[in-house]
């Protein structure tokens, strides 16, 4: 007998938590701007396979991890970094916090994040690999020929795109940097100068300029000069945007839903039994074969349409309440919402294999159905 969904599904827990703090790092070469006294907003990210039985309660795990990882965190809050790291760059805080965390007896960690701003980080993973991320911003014009007659997207329009490089890379050791941000830089200063202020179907290889096309487009330009490239991230708008890694292409499209929960399985005291709601953050993550002729994997379009019926049943709505028929889960906590979200959506969008529903910056749940070893910054 073929597996359930259910039985298939991958679940992660996630807690995001902020910290202010000062820094400068020695291993940089001198005159550069980072090895003087500087500061950032720092903000750090945990990604658990978490144990049945783990948290206080079922549904605690999102809290509970979020505790945990503040408490991680605390020390480097309004302080000066370089007490605790010699070299306190994003990848060595990163191991820093995973060795806090698991002195602290976190189980199943798969990804520890840090942001020092809101445009670079480093993802470090279960295995150790550091996958740094730097965002960059254009402005262009495009339209798509290919769409049918009277698609918005076939008239001339234009986006504020933003593109994430990542590349995978391992630091040596603590005093050594695997990858400064500023080189990043300077790989991408000539793809901006040819992209921003342009029409995109006037540049070579961007006749049918999809968010997919344009992901594959950047990889062929970038992966020579960055061995280490791992996967390019194309946002069309701020809520939808393509992946791809030279031989896979992933869409996503985010939607936020304003809506009331209760956790059923909290003590009475304690404040997650009481009605209480948040603007949830939610992804579909969606993956499949690219369109030869559409250059697209599925129109955001589509996936918008097909996925409104369940958007509707959920948003501004008491998720507590929902419905408790066969296959419909009791309680409202984020990875038990993802879980059901993501059986309804595959319904009408087989395409998607992840979902990733937040309560707050950073701190929900992720569910997929696919592998969990390259968690993909969005």
């Amino acid at each position: 007998m073929a597996p359930t969904i259910a039985a298939m599904l991958l679940t992660l827990h996630s807690a995001g938590a902020g910290f202010e703090a000062a820094c400068h790092i020695p291993a940089l070469p001198e005159g550069h701007r980072s090895r003087r006294l500087h500061g950032h907003s720092y903000f750090a990210q945990a990604r658990c396979a978490l144990p049945s039985g783990w948290a206080p309660f079922a549904g605690a795990e999102v809290s509970t991890l979020r505790e945990r990882l503040a408490a991680a965190c605390a020390p480097l809050d309004h302080a000066l970094l370089n007490e605790q790291l010699a070299n306190p760059t994003d990848e060595n805080l990163a191991r820093w916090l995973r060795e806090r965390l698991r002195a602290q007896q976190v189980p199943g960690l798969q990804q520890v994040s840090v942001y020092s701003t809101a445009h670079s980080g480093v993802d470090l993973d279960a295995a150790g690999h550091a996958h740094v991320w730097r965002r960059y911003r254009f402005q262009s014009a495009h339209w798509l020929p290919k769409v049918p007659a009277g698609h918005k997207c076939g008239r001339l329009h234009g986006h504020g795109f933003e593109v994430i490089v990542h590349a995978n890379t391992t630091l040596a050791a603590q005093d050594d940097l695997a990858l400064d941000y500023d080189q990043l830089d300077a790989l991408w200063a000539p793809l901006h100068f040819e992209l921003n202020y342009r029409c995109l179907n006037e540049i070579e290889g961007l006749a049918n300029p999809t968010s997919e096309v344009l992901a594959a487009w950047l990889w062929q330009r970038l992966k020579p000069q960055l061995p280490a490239l791992s996967w390019i991230t194309v946002y069309e708008t701020g809520s939808c945007g393509a992946n791809f890694n030279g031989r896979l292409f992933r869409i996503w499209k985010e939607l936020t839903l304003d809506s009331a929960v209760r956790l059923r399985h909290a003590p009475p005291s304690h404040p997650l039994a009481g009605v209480h709601g948040h603007t949830f953050c939610l992804r579909l993550h969606l993956q499949g074969p690219l369109d030869e002729v559409m250059g697209w994997t599925v129109d955001f379009g589509d996936v918008k349409a097909r996925f409104d019926p369940i958007f509707k049943r959920l948003d501004h709505h008491p998720l507590h309440e929902r419905g408790t028929g066969p296959g419909h889960a009791p309680d409202s906590d984020c990875a038990t919402l993802a879980a059901e979200i993501l059986r309804d959506a595959r319904a009408v969008l087989p395409e998607v294999d992840r979902v990733d529903l937040y309560e707050t910056r950073g701190s929900g749940a992720l569910v997929t159905l696919g592998d969990t070893s390259e968690l993909i910054p969005v």
